[in-house]
């Protein structure tokens, strides 16, 4: 007789209210069971354990089936070399073994290296430095027009101590607008004369800058043809020192500062007009202190007494003015040096050499109208430009050359004292001569 009679029957030896499925699992009321009904009805089943699953293992025993929150225990018995997949204690994010420190192979993210990344961005500004200074210096240099050979210039006196450098300011329109001169005041002459002379000397003891009135008396000596090649003998004539570069060029008026002054001449450096108000309007103007109020409707000044800033055409305008003073010439002598002490400091300043937004337009404004010798390089250029800063930064010293009087209009130079400047040049000692009377 079966052990199952319909829907009714119970197995034999079953107690009351009790019943067994075909797995021997007792279930139902009287259950000997300690787990809840919920519990052992459900069957359990792995986390990992989907329709994709292919391990072998046996699922895992009711006692090791984890709960939520709960980490399950390293070993059980009878499983000790079971692997069951899941974190055994281990802090998430720590150098655990396996795939990572945390669930899923994450691993937490390293603190950054501070001191690395510091280094790496030190030496990057450091090369972009060095790339843009280098391509900044092949930029300027090409720009420079070379085009004075001193090698032309014959009977030089020997080179002293210190570099002497002669600075001309001429009255060249090159490059200029008809809008441009009558901005300026300039006029439409043709051809090009000089406009203001200096000689400035830098050496150990401080710059000594020395204006040379275009005026000045002196004898053009023998020379050889800037074009020609020709030699042409001195006559002993006299004439005006501005007359030497109208005459033969930049190579001609060397030969006669050298021959009246017996001073070597290292380099050559000639400014443009167009090229000196671009500078000052490159840098936003200068700022200028006029003790007294003047007018030169000549030169297009008109400047009230105080402290102000000079555009560039107001600046060319002061430059130039010698009408309005009494001493003429050499009172624009004064203003040029002045000028150009106050444009050197106020240009070599944080604010344009370290933004380049100001110091390329300043140096193409200046290096595309500068004719310098061709022996002139960048650093030259510079070591003259920095002499020209500390002339009234308490090193250096101003001056005009030396005078005994005025003969027929031309200024007599003061031949005893400059026997004496000329010494002191020479052996880059401290200027003591005076200009005065």
């Amino acid at each position: 007789m079966n052990e199952w009679q319909g829907g009714t029957s119970r197995p034999h030896g079953a107690g009351g209210g009790r019943s067994r499925d075909r797995s021997g699992n007792g279930y139902g009321r009287g259950s000997g069971s300690t787990q809840p009904e919920g519990v052992r009805a459900m069957p359990q089943v792995r986390r990992d354990a989907g329709s994709g699953y292919g391990r072998s293992e046996p699922p895992l025993p009711p006692q090791m089936s984890p709960r939520r929150g709960s980490v399950p225990p390293q070993q059980s018995q009878g499983y000790d070399d079971y692997d069951s997949g899941y974190n055994t204690g281990q802090v998430y994010g720590g150098d655990g073994g396996g795939r990572g420190g945390g669930p899923d192979g994450y691993r937490a993210r390293p603190r950054p290296n501070w001191g690395r990344r510091i280094k790496w961005t030190v030496l990057t500004l450091v090369v972009v430095f060095a790339v843009t200074s280098v391509a900044t210096y092949f930029w300027a240099d090409g720009k420079l027009r070379r085009k004075v050979d001193l090698s032309k210039v014959i009977d030089r006196p020997a080179a002293g101590d210190g570099t002497n450098y002669l600075i001309v300011g001429s009255d060249s329109r090159e490059g200029m607008s008809a809008d441009d001169k009558k901005k300026l005041h300039t006029g439409s002459a043709e051809g090009k004369r000089t406009d203001s002379m200096m000689i400035l000397h830098d050496g150990s003891n401080g710059p000594t800058l020395i204006s040379l009135p275009r005026d000045s008396d002196v004898e053009i000596p023998s020379f050889v043809g800037s074009d020609s090649g020709k030699k042409y003998p001195g006559t002993g004539r006299h004439t005006k020192l501005n007359a030497a570069y109208a005459e033969d060029g930049a190579e001609l008026l060397v030969r006669t500062v050298e021959f009246n002054t017996k001073l070597h001449i290292d380099h050559y450096v000639e400014i443009g007009f167009a090229g000196f108000a671009g500078i000052v309007d490159a840098i936003g103007g200068v700022e200028l202190n006029i003790p007294k109020a003047f007018k030169d409707k000549d030169s297009g000044s008109d400047f009230k007494a105080g402290t102000q800033t000079l555009n560039g055409s107001q600046a060319l305008a002061f430059v130039r003015a010698r009408h309005a003073f009494a001493a003429s010439d050499l009172a624009r002598t004064k203003n040029q040096q002045k000028f150009l002490a106050a444009l050197a400091s106020q240009t070599a300043t944080p604010s344009t050499v370290l933004n380049p937004f100001k110091l390329y337009p300043t140096m193409s404004a200046g290096l595309d109208t500068l004719i310098v010798d061709k022996d002139m390089g960048l650093w030259d250029l510079g070591q003259m430009f920095f002499a020209m800063k500390d002339v009234t930064g308490g090193e250096g010293k101003s001056m005009n050359m030396p005078m005994s009087g005025i003969v027929h209009g031309n200024v007599v130079w003061d031949k005893a004292k400059l026997t004496q400047l000329v010494q002191q040049l020479n052996n880059d000692e401290k200027v003591t001569v005076s200009d005065d009377q």
